[in-house]
């Protein structure tokens, strides 16, 4: 599998942001840790995983607050099912 680099991500938020870099990862990180799936494919650590997720473009600014959070999800589920549960 290729190598992953801070220069691939670079490229992809832009030259000369390496924290704006930092910043993103550690976001997209902790989502991991509250369950949140990774979005692509490969078998490294978080962190790894979470640049080759920047420097593929599926994670951005632009989008980090809207993918997808696992706790919200399993909030929302909660919260529909007791809906259901008092309308019976």
């Amino acid at each position: 599998m290729a190598r992953i680099t801070v220069e691939d991500c670079l490229e992809t938020i832009g030259e000369n942001k390496r924290f704006d870099l930092v910043h993103l990862a550690v976001e997209r990180i902790k989502q991991h840790r509250h369950g949140e799936p990774f979005l692509v494919e490969g078998k490294n650590k978080e962190v790894v995983m979470t640049l080759r997720e920047v420097a593929a473009g599926q994670v951005t600014f632009e989008n980090i607050e809207g993918l997808p959070n696992a706790e919200d999800e399993a909030a929302e589920e909660q919260a529909e099912e007791t809906t259901e549960e008092a309308a019976a």
